[in-house]
């Protein structure tokens, strides 16, 4: 069927149009992502030293990779601090803001104290945590002296430094919360009612009800999280500096050291491009798992 060349000069018209209120979108994508990420691609096959011209040797980063034992002590803090960090996070979102629908007086100041968190630069949050952190004078120690209990090194040994991370990672949940508190929200009240008419119990109604239906808001925050958790960088570079003895360490970290410290831009860029794929991979892996437990509701 042939189309009549008005309606298709109309089409183009709208279609340039588009394109034109587009445009600005369309320009920073291309400057500012496209371009870097090719540029990056291309550097990753390189030995490029950021003072000199860049010199192709092919796939010679990326074999570096397996040998390099940084590497792997980088991956393996990494998944070890997203691995509590996700399931933390998560559980602790769904729990509290559970606990705040019950009508709790103060439920409000709760949810804006929780919340607050997540407006201070992560900069000032580090700071502040290093300093509650410190083994003399930081603010959990001198609390637990004064009951008798003498504080451990959070930062300064190697058994504490991760956990104390991964700590710090819980208090920037206000954000979780909210997403959980709305979909909570949305939970249809008749099925709350028809649980009580059968007696269901108030953990048996949480695990078969209220969870299913807000499993698509647990999704997100889980998917969320991982991706912020494989790409944390400034608390332990502001913290811990990567130590003690290396065992806070992480990926994007040691993507920064070969970048800017050794001056190392070629090997720097196979890294980000191995964290990029595997963030990708463990994403697609989160999402088909969830396929079995998140409950999407017809429209």
């Amino acid at each position: 069927m042939t189309v009549h060349p008005a309606i298709l000069r109309a089409r183009r018209r709208d279609l340039a149009r588009g394109l034109l209120w587009i445009s600005p979108w369309l320009v920073g994508f291309a400057l500012f992502m496209l371009a870097p990420a090719v540029m990056s691609l291309r550097y990753s096959l390189a030995d490029y030293t950021l003072l000199e011209p860049p010199v192709f040797i092919g796939l010679a980063n990326y074999r570096e990779l397996l040998g390099d034992r940084m590497f792997r002590i980088a991956v393996q803090n990494t998944l070890l601090f997203g691995a509590f960090s996700v399931i933390g996070t998560t559980l602790l979102s769904v729990l509290i803001a559970v606990l705040l629908e019950q009508r709790l007086r103060g439920a409000a100041l709760v949810r804006a104290v929780v919340f607050a968190p997540t407006l201070v630069p992560i900069v000032s949050a580090c700071v502040t945590w290093g300093w509650l952190f410190n083994a003399k004078f930081g603010l959990i120690n001198s609390a637990l002296a004064a009951v008798g209990i003498d504080g451990p090194d959070w930062l300064g040994t190697r058994a504490m430094a991760m956990p104390s991370l991964i700590l710090m990672s819980f208090w920037v949940i206000g954000t979780s919360l909210m997403v959980c508190s709305a979909a909570l929200k949305d939970v249809p009240v008749s099925l709350y009612e028809a649980a009580d008419l059968d007696g269901v119990p108030a953990w048996r109604r949480f695990w078969n009800v209220t969870l299913p239906m807000i499993s698509p808001a647990v999704m997100f925050n889980a998917m969320m999280s991982l991706i912020w958790s494989l790409q944390v960088f400034a608390p332990p570079q502001i913290m811990t500096r990567g130590g003690p003895e290396n065992s806070t360490l992480v990926y994007s970290m040691y993507v920064y050291s070969n970048a800017f410290v050794y001056g190392r831009m070629g090997y720097a860029c196979a890294l980000a491009w191995v964290q990029l794929l595997v963030t990708l991979v463990l994403a697609a892996l989160l999402l088909l798992t969830g396929r079995r437990f998140v409950y999407y509701r017809a429209a």
